[in-house]
């Protein structure tokens, strides 16, 4: 690809990353240019983020019907599986599965709250009275 035809759609990154793309200068030699993105790639990504948050407003949605506890909620907030939020709690997943059942929540110690909340960068308050 030629350096005047190397594409620059915005992208949802655009303002944070830039990629690296190897180009051909006006002598006919590669050389390195940085692009914003371009339009497949930001079709794609835009698809993800439509994904991720359709996630977080099922979560809402069942933390507010008492049908899960909000680690979920702020699990996926937070981009996370069971094993990222296991890796950063040292819980095991058995438990971290457990804690997301509201009659578990409801009865953990302010000790596993603090450890979530920290986590979360949250405060324990938001995390026990979910707003969504």
């Amino acid at each position: 690809m030629k350096k005047e035809e190397l594409p620059q759609d915005q992208s949802a990154l655009a303002k944070c990353t830039r990629e690296v793309l190897y180009v051909k200068n006006s002598d006919g030699k590669y050389t390195t240019d940085l692009s914003t993105g371009w339009e497949v790639k930001k079709e794609a990504l835009d698809n993800a983020w439509d994904d991720i948050n359709e996630r977080i407003k099922e979560a809402a949605f069942k933390v507010k019907n008492g049908e899960q506890s909000p680690i979920l909620y702020f699990m996926e907030l937070n981009l996370m599986d069971i094993q990222l939020l296991s890796d950063y709690t040292g819980f095991w997943k058995f438990n971290i599965k457990r804690h997301m059942k509201p009659s578990v929540f409801s009865k953990l110690s302010e000790k596993r709250l603090r450890d979530y909340a920290k986590v979360f960068d949250i405060s324990i308050d938001d995390l026990k009275n979910f707003k969504g």
